[in-house]
């Protein structure tokens, strides 16, 4: 059974930080590119970072230079290390792993940054 479990959400003010966890199980972990979106209200789910089995990285243009995505395949756990936090970046978080035309989706992680 395929699960992804995020957590490290919370309510942070602008400019602050947040780091994000996603720990998988049922998969094989190294196979998969595993990522973060984000969807706000009334909006779509958007791409935030992606992170290749092989370790290359992409980000959306709004998050490039604040967040940073890592891997850890021993730990089957993504990270999204998020800084200069803005109020745009609120939403809710949802991990990602893809594999050819396979998909999987964790619960998501409400991330709200407000002074």
């Amino acid at each position: 059974q395929v699960q992804l479990v995020e957590s490290g959400g919370g309510l942070v003010q602008p400019g602050g930080s947040l780091k994000l966890s996603c720990a998988a199980s049922g998969i094989i972990f190294g196979l998969y590119t595993m990522g973060w979106y984000r969807q706000a209200p009334g909006k779509q789910r958007d791409l935030v970072a992606t992170v290749t089995n092989n370790g290359i990285t992409n980000y959306a243009d709004s998050v490039k230079g604040r967040f940073t995505i890592s891997r850890d395949n021993a730990k089957k756990t993504i990270y999204l290390q998020m800084n200069s936090l803005k109020p745009e970046d609120t939403a809710v978080y949802y991990c990602n792993c893809r594999l050819g035309g396979f998909d999987c989706w964790g619960q998501g992680t409400q991330v709200t940054v407000s002074s």
